[in-house]
């Protein structure tokens, strides 16, 4: 069923590292299968390094249906610093090329609408194809050609056109793209694809799998093999054993309607240890935030949190139905896991997180200023995706509108990796040193320990890593002496300034479960309070005639050094990082302005890009 296919192999160092930075000598395989040598930098304190490991190229049926009509060798292009022209006729450029990246495109249908346009295929002749061969740039045409698949494929017929040659041209061309494309030590691409897994009413309960190596199975599990991520998991678990690694990370849980962190299976049945082992084996990470929306948490949820209504989608998407927020959000999930590992002894949650985009152009999302939509043609300027008036009545289009107009540009995965090769980025997502930015290159770093030195000490990390854990770690509470916390963030330097950083916890006590913010650093040498534990507003503005922010407000690094006030050795408990930028224009706003119109009064004008940790989890000593 597997077999090894062409591109750089697996590296092997040639010589070890005692200092912070080393030159070190790997060896690998061209694309001609020849070998060679390459030099790279190996840190051991180790480099934050960001990527994408969410993007859709021409083989997802939906990209394909709303334009996309680039291949994924164009999407690695762009992500080194090249252009794509989008489908209405304008050009996709990143200002800073990406250090990794990953087509993701759907194992369902994969290839397959593709393959209907082109007319040659017997597929072309499927009742279900009928207006593929001619998509215009009609938005509703497209719009309804998808509505037409969904539906298909909802009644279960989806089998019916999963010609497994053209998936497997398709998958193949996929894993040679990113094997052609590696660069160790200066771009790193990963084998990828998604799991479009639903629940019992088209519930997202999606995956992206991300492979370690140059080698894959010979095709992908889609939901036509299983729609239970537990049956993935399995398969995920199969690969392995053959030598093939990869993991999963969920995402849009925002969406899931409650299910993605429900309290039972696909099935109904409670959860056990079992089922927390094969789920974090297989999916250490989460997906916080990305374009539609993001899943740390919601005002319901969090109703202490200023800041928990961020960039959130109200809706199921495609319609206006609310969502479920129990078993949807990221912080939830977390306290709901060590409640679990409280009682039982397992965590079926224990997750660091990441942030993508999930663009289905072939390319990152964008910033605010300069956002491209998600869809192609389907909101490929202001009027489509709803931030700019429609010019005519069309109430029937309302929620379609509304639903875009809610995207964000959003997001970004960063890693802390010794090198920006697969092996290395690989093992930092394994491991979950990781962290998510709602778009900038926030750099954050997380430590927790015992002995953790001064805040200024020169050699912060090395001592940080030496005699404490780092994020995505376990802290093994072994005295009732409060737990110190290094916390660390670096603006982007072409975003805003920071304007504070923030400590999230989590515990539970008496089987109830409780979460608090803390401020531990503010610029412009704001306050905290000691009741609120909260920054002072350092008063930094937006001006909304032009999106011009304040320039002398803010700062381009906080860190702190910082003890938990109400720690309690007993208690099962979590902790990370958010760090919150100064105000700056939304990327609505910037249509209006760039528009001569007024802002939608109903739409944030302004938002405060953030970046979150993976957790550090505290686990009382037996």
């Amino acid at each position: 069923m597997f077999k090894p296919l062409l591109g750089f192999g697996v590296f092997v160092l040639l010589i070890s590292c005692d200092a912070n930075n080393e030159n070190v000598e790997i060896e690998a395989q061209n694309k001609s299968n020849s070998p060679i040598k390459i030099t790279t930098e190996y840190n051991t304190q180790r480099e934050a390094y960001f990527g994408d490991l969410h993007v859709h190229s021409m083989y997802s049926y939906d990209a394909f249906i709303f334009g996309g009509i680039a291949s994924p060798d164009d999407a690695y292009k762009f992500a080194k610093g090249g252009t794509i022209r989008h489908p209405a006729g304008f050009d996709m450029e990143l200002d800073i090329p990406m250090d990794f990246y990953g087509v993701s495109d759907h194992a369902y249908y994969l290839g397959i609408v593709r393959e209907m346009a082109l007319g040659s295929s017997i597929l072309s002749q499927h009742p279900v194809a009928e207006g593929i061969d001619s998509l215009d740039e009609d938005v509703n045409v497209r719009r309804s050609i998808f509505r037409r698949f969904a539906d298909f494929a909802s009644a279960g017929n989806g089998s019916e056109i999963m010609d497994e040659t053209v998936v497997k041209n398709a998958w193949d061309d996929i894993v040679t793209s990113a094997n052609r494309h590696y660069e160790p030590g200066k771009f790193t691409t990963f084998i990828a694809y998604e799991y479009t897994g639903t629940g019992p009413e088209e519930e997202v309960l999606h995956r992206n799998v991300i492979f370690r190596d140059s080698v894959a199975p010979e095709v992908p599990f889609s939901r036509i093999d299983s729609d239970d991520p537990q049956d993935l998991w399995s398969w995920m678990d199969s690969n392995r054993a053959a030598g093939i690694e990869s993991l999963a990370i969920p995402h849009n849980s925002n969406v899931s309607d409650g299910l993605m962190f429900s309290l039972s299976d696909y099935r109904g049945r409670p959860l056990d240890s079992a089922y927390a082992n094969q789920r974090i084996r297989n999916e250490p990470l989460v997906e916080i935030t990305q374009v539609k929306g993001t899943s740390e948490t919601h005002p319901a949820l969090s109703p202490n949190d200023e800041l928990a209504g961020f960039e959130l989608v109200p809706f199921k998407i495609g319609g206006s139905v609310p969502i479920q927020t129990q078993g949807s959000y990221v912080r939830k999930a977390l306290l709901d896991g060590i409640k679990f590992q409280a009682e039982q002894g397992f965590n079926p949650f224990k997750f660091g997180v990441i942030g993508s985009s999930d663009n289905h152009n072939a390319t990152h999302v964008g910033g605010e200023d300069n956002f491209y939509g998600v869809s192609g043609l389907l909101d490929s300027d202001g009027q489509k995706r709803g931030s700019l008036p429609l010019g005519t009545s069309q109430e029937e289009e309302d929620i379609y509108f509304d639903r875009y107009a809610r995207f964000g540009a959003s997001g970004l995965a960063g890693v802390w990796a010794e090198q920006n090769t697969r092996e290395s980025i690989y093992d930092a997502l394994k491991r979950k040193e990781t962290f998510g930015t709602s778009g900038p290159r926030i750099k954050i770093r997380f430590f927790a320990g015992d002995n953790l030195p001064e805040i200024d000490d020169r050699d912060l990390v090395e001592k940080s890593y030496a005699n404490g854990v780092s994020m995505g770690g376990n802290f093994i509470s072994r005295s009732n002496q409060a737990a110190t916390f290094i916390a660390w963030a670096a603006k982007d330097p072409n975003s805003a300034p920071l304007q504070r950083l923030q400590i999230i916890k989590g515990w539970t006590k008496g089987g109830e479960i409780y979460e608090k913010v803390f401020d531990i650093a503010c610029a412009n040498e704001m306050q905290i309070d000691s009741i609120s534990h909260r920054c002072e507003d350092n008063g930094a503005s937006v001006n909304e005639e032009d999106c011009s922010i304040s320039t002398d407000l803010g700062a381009a690094e906080l860190k702190s050094r910082w003890v938990d006030p109400d720690y309690d050795s007993a208690q099962h408990a979590f902790y990370y990082v958010r760090v919150i930028e100064n105000p700056s224009c939304r990327w609505s706003t910037w249509d209006a302005i760039r528009a001569g119109v007024q802002p939608r009064a109903d739409l944030p004008t302004t938002i405060q890009e953030r970046g979150w940790s993976s957790p550090i989890w505290f686990i009382p000593a037996q």
